[in-house]
């Protein structure tokens, strides 16, 4: 999941922003360090959507530098988007897969580190499937 960023400098340093998160604004000393900023705004606006029940967007498809989740979050993204999909919330997934709401709590917070196992057992509850791919970097 690459989200677009828009740079643009402002006196000695350069702004960060994200068209799918208007909350996302950041500074940095060069434009990798204001991309790098991005990356760690970038994740807190989707915990913080998650945390309030609200949307998180797909990335956009502008022509832009770009930030990546992690493919751990981008997992855990899914899920959550998957869950609004079927209109389930956390009691839900607890009862579909009889987990303690406190691991259903940690399997959607993006600073948790979740094991591949327990994501994939909760996507498979919602109705999908974790597929992994190897691509070449950019």
């Amino acid at each position: 999941m690459d989200y677009p960023i828009r740079l643009r400098k402002d006196g000695n340093t350069y702004l960060a922003t994200s068209p799918d998160f208007p909350e996302l604004t950041t500074f940095g000393d060069d434009k990798d360090d204001a991309l790098l900023h991005a990356a760690d705004a970038l994740e807190e606006a989707v915990a913080a959507r998650i945390a309030a029940r609200e949307d998180v967007p797909m990335p956009s498809n502008r022509r832009m530098p770009k930030v990546a989740l992690s493919s751990q979050v981008s997992a855990k993204v899914l899920l959550y988007l998957a869950m609004r999909e079927k209109n389930w919330r956390k009691a839900d997934l607890i009862r579909a897969l009889r987990w303690k709401a406190p691991m259903v709590d940690r399997i959607l917070d993006v600073r948790h580190a979740s094991r591949m196992d327990a994501l994939d057992e909760a996507l498979r509850a919602v109705g999908k499937k974790l597929v992994i791919e190897v691509a070449d970097a950019a």
